[in-house]
């Protein structure tokens, strides 16, 4: 391997159990991409992006994330299959394993943090067997400058072994990977995976703890961007919904697409440096600037290349969690520092893939809460295993795999700071029109991108019966006129044709809501209870 510049020092891995491994400290992206490369572990495509393979995994195991239950967690955590424990003893003793196997390897470091806000960085120290892990990590967190890596004292360690496979008989793992956060001894370990994606959903989740607890803040799954006049945008959503396409928008400047809080001085702050895009049918014409933001310095992951190195982005045949990321720096319009102020208006954004959701409706602050806890979108068909037809699929705050505490608790932090601030709250459906999927037809991005522009620039009229109507099921404000679209896209019962098909499976989704709602009733006050659909179908 080459000899490669160290930055500002370098480090000893001896503290961490990590013995006479080759430390590379601190190196620039250009050299990540050159060393996966000689390494066989990566490829170039055509215009210098570094393309990679993340092995068997290509996408989040949530069954193998654990949390250790011990005297900082035990009380607080929201136990079950999505928070599983993991006991410490059981952590300690797998993690000398970890430290084991990467002692003697060649090794990649960086010292970054979380959180632009400087009132809640959080120093973090990334130690990867893989040199594009550690590109990734570059990409994602924030990078520190020389003076702030002189006195570097990081409070989170994230280890990270793609090729350590755990012993589940033996380790108290399911199978043989894992992501286990230590509240104690601040540790993210992470094995048996390369799926980048773990290293900054396990630092997400340690916040999505650390803040509400510890720092009065609500952590968010969301993306946010900000306007000229300074008005703040929210965009909540899970995977797929379009996040990352509808706040990465010309006109406004980009706080960041995935992770942000919300603190007590009323601002929005970016977790991270960096975005973590899908690139499934990804197109210059659709979404201009993240096309343009694939360059060198940004990772491809389980793309198919031609023979030329160009990409084929409809080509699924790897996943369809296929992926992009870079550094938020690669798009042009952009926040600095990635703080914004004064929130406004909250998009929850769902692929309704029933088809039967208006394609944008205004929420009460009750329906708001409500749909919040729920956090609904749609599987369809091919996704997974198994899906042959479209299935409601609900993770509470959009965000239940990271979410540590009871979603109630986040969703009382959200409605407070909600009526707080006089934020409005919208319901955005960019799955399907005129029919459930495999029947209907994917919302237009123009169009759900005029409905997102006209609610930023207040053309969609004041909450009353002449601009809005109020869905018979689901009891949300649909507008009856928007510009840009089309009367009859307002309304998803028109755009049917068949008011008894409609309404048969509209009635079959509120139930799925108000079934899985069950789970929460009890935590919920009786206003969030009558935010959700009041008629169950006969």
């Amino acid at each position: 391997m080459a000899n490669y510049t160290q930055t500002t020092k370098t480090i000893s891995l001896e503290p961490y159990g990590i013995k006479n491994a080759q430390v590379n400290y601190q190196l620039s992206p250009e050299e990540l991409q050159e060393v996966t490369i000689e390494n066989g572990q990566g490829v170039e495509t055509a215009n210098g992006t570094l393309a990679v393979n993340t092995g068997e995994f290509t996408g989040r195991s949530p069954k193998d994330r654990f949390i250790v239950k011990d005297a900082i967690t035990e009380d607080k955590v929201w136990w079950g299959n999505i928070n599983i424990p993991f006991d410490s003893d059981q952590f300690q003793k797998l993690y000398d394993k970890v430290v084991d196997y990467l002692s003697g390897k060649e090794i990649f470091v960086r010292d970054a943090y979380a959180c632009a806000d400087p009132n809640y960085k959080l120093n973090i120290r990334v130690i990867n067997e893989y040199p594009w892990s550690n590109m990734f990590a570059y990409n994602m967190f924030i990078r520190p400058d020389e003076t702030e890596l002189e006195d570097f004292s990081p409070e989170w360690t994230v280890v990270n072994a793609p090729g350590f496979m755990a012993n589940p008989e033996v380790d108290g793992t399911r199978q043989h990977n894992f992501a286990i956060l230590d509240f104690t001894r601040k540790i993210a370990l992470i094995g048996g995976t390369g799926y980048t994606g773990e290293i900054k959903k396990g630092i997400f989740s340690a916040l999505n703890f650390i803040l509400p607890v510890f720092k009065n803040t609500l952590p968010m799954h969301c993306s946010a961007n900000v306007g000229k006049d300074g008005d703040t945008a929210i965009f909540f959503g899970l995977s797929g919904t379009g996040k990352t396409t509808l706040s990465t928008d010309p006109n406004r400047s980009l706080i960041g697409d995935d992770e942000h809080g919300w603190t007590n001085e009323n601002t929005v702050f970016n977790f991270e440096g960096g975005c973590y895009a899908k690139v499934i049918n990804l197109s210059q014409e659709n979404e201009p600037e993240i096309f343009q933001a694939i360059k060198k310095g940004a990772i491809l992951e389980n793309v198919i290349l031609d023979s030329n190195g160009e990409v084929d982005y409809e080509d699924t045949s790897i996943t369809q969690n296929t992926r992009v990321s870079y550094p938020i720096y690669h798009i042009d319009n952009i926040k600095k520092p990635s703080i914004g102020e004064n929130p406004k208006n909250i998009f929850f954004l769902t692929a309704d893939a029933f088809g039967v959701l208006p394609p944008i409706s205004k929420l009460t602050p009750a329906q708001a809460a409500y749909h919040f806890i729920s956090g609904y979108t749609a599987k369809v068909a091919g996704t997974e295993a198994g899906v042959v037809e479209p299935q409601p699929s609900f993770s509470a705050c959009f965000g239940a795999p990271f979410m540590p505490l009871h979603p109630t608790k986040y969703a009382e932090m959200l409605s407070k700071k909600m009526k707080e601030a006089g934020v409005n709250v919208w319901l955005v459906n960019t799955g399907w029109t005129g029919g459930p999927y495999g029947v209907g037809t994917r919302m237009k991005l123009k169009y759900t991108r005029a409905m997102i522009n006209a609610v930023l620039n207040g053309d969609l009229g004041l909450y009353n019966y002449d601009d809005y109507h109020i869905h018979s099921v689901f009891g949300v404000a649909q507008p009856r006129h928007c510009p840009g679209v089309p009367s009859e896209v307002l309304s998803p019962r028109t755009t049917w044709n068949n008011d008894k098909a409609y309404y048969t499976t509209a009635f079959k989704l509120s139930n799925a809501f108000r079934e899985n709602f069950k789970k929460f009733e009890s935590f919920a006050s009786e206003e969030i209870r009558r935010g959700g659909p009041q008629r169950y179908s006969f």
